[in-house]
């Protein structure tokens, strides 16, 4: 009885949300008469008005807008003082302020997140204060122990932040948290490791119940991107370990050819091996193979051999483009995603390594001339 009390409950809202289909915003502004007040709407890229009033002596004022498709985020603005708050649906929200301290003493009821988001800004706000008081003039004494201040204060900002995150990560709030600046500089980041749990809970919780909302790709691109950054510097410390502890100057690749069969790069160290990252898919493809077989058919027997590495994402597309290809071409069932890639930090495509008989890497991305003379010079 009580379940279907609670889905009844649910399903009266839901219909009286979709029989409305707006939201709303109202409350009264004290000590603004004359003054005009916008509701705007806070984009990913830009602010739009919505509309505006023109106070009275009452103050008081109401705002309704279309219900967004995905929760979303605007703002009351009188003069230059902001007001921040979201909307998930068709709420019906109340805010009450005064002229003087706008933007930080009012009150607001009809949304959680919305309060959330106002502890936040009040943090924030309070934490930028401090450091437009770092100025010029102030003794170094002075100055540090104002620094030590803010770096304490922002440290406690960020423990409220995260509590918020973890208790709702898909919450419009959480999201909101995210993005908030100190002298124009982002507390979160996905780039910086203790942020990282917390920027990829929400990216994750967006992701998975709202994927094609323009926040959410932006999010999750920024968080993988933070990931990719890290691997790649994690290979650069591997190669360096290599380096040192064996004596190497590459990192060996083990993957299988058109045939499954396991092809290891170290297996041909001995040789000049040209070391190939690149996509059979790419506009290129063509001319850069016509110039790799000419290499090739130039070089090989003498003891030059290409090892390939593809990033085609098709399979079946690179098994055809390689039917008559003479050397070495490998693929990892992850395509471009390969670790084989990122451990030789490859970022574009094609990318090349010229390994010299004894194993080191003595050229990158070397043109065709380059490579002619280098090969030339080692065989």
């Amino acid at each position: 009885m009580k379940k279907a009390l609670i889905i009844l409950v649910v399903f009266a809202g839901l219909v009286s949300c979709n029989n409305n289909n707006r939201f709303s915003v109202s409350g009264s502004i004290k000590d603004a008469e004359g003054d005009t007040l916008y509701i705007e709407h806070t984009g990913l890229l830009k602010t739009t008005v919505l509309d505006s009033v023109k106070l009275s002596s009452t103050g008081d004022f109401s705002f309704k807008s279309a219900r967004p498709k995905y929760p979303d985020y605007y703002r009351l603005r009188l003069k230059d003082k902001i007001i921040a708050f979201a909307v998930d649906s068709c709420e019906d929200i109340t805010i009450n302020s005064k002229q003087t301290n706008f933007a930080t003493d009012y009150q607001l009821t009809g949304s959680q997140p919305s309060l959330e988001i106002q502890k936040l800004r009040k943090s924030v706000m309070n934490i930028q204060k401090k450091a437009n008081e770092l100025t010029s003039d102030l003794s170094s004494e002075v100055r540090n122990a104002k620094i030590a201040v803010i770096e304490k204060d922002i440290e406690a900002h960020k423990e409220m932040a995260r509590k918020l995150i973890l208790q709702n990560p898909r919450s419009t709030a959480a999201y909101f948290a995210l993005y908030q600046k100190v002298n124009n500089t982002y507390l979160f980041s996905p780039y910086i490791k203790s942020d990282k749990p917390y920027c990829g809970a929400v990216a994750t919780s967006f992701n998975e119940y709202m994927p094609e909302y323009e926040r959410t790709k932006n999010l999750y691109s920024l968080v993988l991107d933070a990931i990719r950054t890290e691997r790649q510097a994690k290979d650069k410390e591997s190669w360096d370990k290599v380096l040192e502890e064996n004596g190497v100057g590459y990192i060996n690749i083990s993957l299988p050819d058109k045939n499954k069969k396991t092809q290891n790069l170290s297996d041909l160290v001995g040789k000049m091996i040209l070391i190939d990252f690149s996509a059979y898919e790419s506009e290129q493809s063509v001319d850069y193979t016509f110039a790799l077989r000419e290499l090739y058919n130039k070089y090989h027997s003498r003891g030059f051999e290409i090892y390939q590495v593809s990033l085609d994402r098709n399979k079946m597309l690179w098994e055809k483009s390689i039917a008559n290809i003479p050397w070495i071409c490998v693929r990892d069932e992850n395509g471009p995603n390969t670790i084989a890639a990122s451990s030789y930090n490859v970022s574009s495509i094609p990318t090349t390594f010229l390994m010299d008989k004894k194993g080191s890497i003595i050229g990158r991305s070397l043109n065709l001339e380059e490579l002619n003379r280098e090969i030339s010079k080692g065989l």
